[in-house]
């Protein structure tokens, strides 16, 4: 195959990304290396390809139209009348063809493919300004270097099960009437299409059987690109490039992974606790996360969704009969798990997770604000702090434990916040912390925050016991947090879930998995002496066989 190609993911929303975006609206954002924020295509992208993507990977129309008024006031058009065509349209093209030249993998050449997603369904209006531009396209590269693959709803109607190929021949009529001819149709169906819908579907959207892929269901999402390479895309895409494969395609990672999911079989039950437990792809990286982890640590994954608003009683109107059955979800959980979040809602009940972890000992991970709620709970429960809380639910607290970053904007919320890539310095090696990583001194992860430890309390958190092993290159920043005396009470204000790669668990992720399923001592225990035996301090290697280690 030619080197790792670079997704593009064009959306038609107005907003210039998505970050102001509730996870509600449009799932999670997902934040990249240089603080961009996109949505969940970009985390899909980075982690099925390994790459590492920017900013402008993720093209929406707030975004062109801020890049053409931007030219126009400069006068870059010399007074011609700005349009849509061809001035919109040509910004698209120039700004695929700009960032297909960025390399991702690592390897610093320029990528030789260019993976452009279209979201949006064909003949909606907000789109209709990136297919024209598409349609140009074809002509500015040339058809041998263009590969239009449509993807379509195959629908199953009726008592009788019968497969409609009616959605798929009148949404391949409408792009055709827009200038663009599907090489191949992605068919997603509840199962493998049958012989005769192929042949229909050939027939009338003019695209020969052996260019129709069948995307049924299958029993992980790993199998899915063994789907496709099974009907033979990738030979069909190189064809109408004019690629050679430079090796033969293997797959094999791919497919133990995938037959390692479906074959394991003792359950890990992870409670996730957070306020948009409403839709699961407002918390997609973190499932991914924990999924790697999970199979790092060959545990079957069952996550138990906790709304921590329901968790607040008397403090709600919440049922009391729901409000035991949440209760026991948290506590049957045999690790539990705080994500990020904004604003007040459900935040009294995170607090209530955090003290039920701590004072029983139970494996705890809290991620952005799942530190924050942690730091508020040790001030009020450990430090006799009862009014402390975050500048940002409570203005007026007496007790700030978490404070207003002092570069942030109180005024603009897009891209105001601490985001991408930063540095944790570890304050000690002796630290579960540091055993994860393998790290003897630093590393890097991504951020999405206005809001942080108030340093002043740090002295007083430290002498009860609750560690700041992980700060930031100026040393006032707390990045990560270790509870004395508990078996995995930890907690980042980053977000690890986003660097976490199958094969390549999050190392906070895996620690909490390690934890849950009685792994974790074995674990560090084994760094510690194989890397004693390698002259070293304890925690730069992994052990072979374990998770983490180059076997895994």
């Amino acid at each position: 195959p030619p080197p790792a190609g670079l997704p593009r993911s064009p959306d038609p929303y107005l907003n210039i990304d998505a970050g102001t975006m509730s996870p509600f609206e449009h799932g999670e954002v997902f934040v990249l290396d240089d603080g961009g924020e996109g949505d969940l295509d970009l985390g899909n992208y980075e982690r099925f390809l390994d790459v590492t993507l920017t900013r402008d990977h993720n093209i929406t129309t707030g975004k062109v139209y801020q890049s053409v008024i931007e030219k126009e006031r400069r006068g870059d058009y010399l007074g011609k009348t700005v349009q849509v065509v061809p001035h919109v349209t040509d910004a698209i093209q120039d700004w695929i063809e700009r960032v297909g030249a960025i390399p991702v993998d690592g390897t610093g050449r320029r990528p030789e493919v260019c993976i452009i997603e279209l979201g949006g369904t064909v003949g909606d209006i907000e789109s209709a300004p990136f297919v024209e531009a598409l349609r140009q396209f074809q002509f500015r590269v040339g058809p041998e270097n263009m590969c239009v693959i449509h993807v379509s709803l195959v629908p199953v109607l009726g008592s009788v099960g019968e497969q409609k190929t009616k959605p798929t021949q009148h949404t391949v009529q409408t792009l055709r009437s827009l200038g663009m001819y599907p090489t191949m149709l992605a068919c997603r169906s509840q199962s493998m299409l049958e012989g005769s819908v192929r042949e229909k579907l050939a027939l009338f959207c003019h695209v020969p059987t052996d260019h129709i892929l069948s995307i049924h269901d299958v029993s992980n999402i790993w199998r899915v690109p063994l789907l496709l390479r099974d009907q033979g895309a990738h030979r069909v895409i190189m064809s109408t490039l004019k690629l050679a494969p430079r090796q033969p395609l293997d797959m094999r990672r791919w497919e133990a992974r995938a037959d390692r999911w479906d074959a394991l079989e003792e359950d890990v039950h992870i409670a996730v606790c957070g306020k948009y437990t409403g839709l699961s792809d407002s918390y997609l990286s973190v499932i991914k996360a924990l999924q790697h982890a999970a199979i790092a640590t060959n545990r079957r994954l069952v996550i138990d969704w906790v709304d921590t608003s329901e968790l607040e009683l008397p403090f709600s109107d919440v049922n009391p009969q729901r409000h035991a059955e949440v209760w026991g979800l948290v506590k049957a959980a045999d690790g539990i798990l705080v994500p990020g979040g904004f604003g007040g809602r459900g935040t009294e009940g995170k607090i209530l997770v955090c003290e039920y972890a701590r004072t029983n000992k139970k494996p705890y991970f809290g991620v952005c604000l799942g530190m924050q709620v942690a730091v508020i709970e040790f001030a009020r429960n450990v430090c006799g702090l009862a009014q402390a809380h975050s500048q940002e639910i409570d203005k007026a607290t007496p007790h700030p434990a978490v404070v207003f970053m002092p570069e942030g904007s109180r005024t603009h919320l897009g891209g105001t916040m601490r985001l991408g890539a930063r540095r944790t310095l570890l304050t000690t090696v002796d630290s579960i912390t540091a055993k994860l990583y393998q790290a003897m001194d630093s590393f890097d992860e991504r951020h999405r925050h206005r809001y942080e430890v108030n340093p002043d309390m740090v002295p007083m958190f430290e002498e009860k016991g609750l560690r700041f092993v992980g700060k930031d290159e100026t040393g006032v920043r707390m990045e990560v947090i270790e509870l004395t005396g508990h078996p995995y009470y930890v907690a980042c204000q980053f977000h690890p879930e986003f660097k976490s790669r199958p094969g390549k668990p999050s190392p906070l992720f895996l620690g909490l998995l390690l934890a849950a399923s009685g792994q974790l001592s074995q674990y560090v225990h084994g760094y510690v002496e194989e890397s004693r035996s390698r002259g070293g301090s304890g925690a730069d290697v992994a052990p072979a066989g374990m998770p983490g280690s180059p076997m895994m």
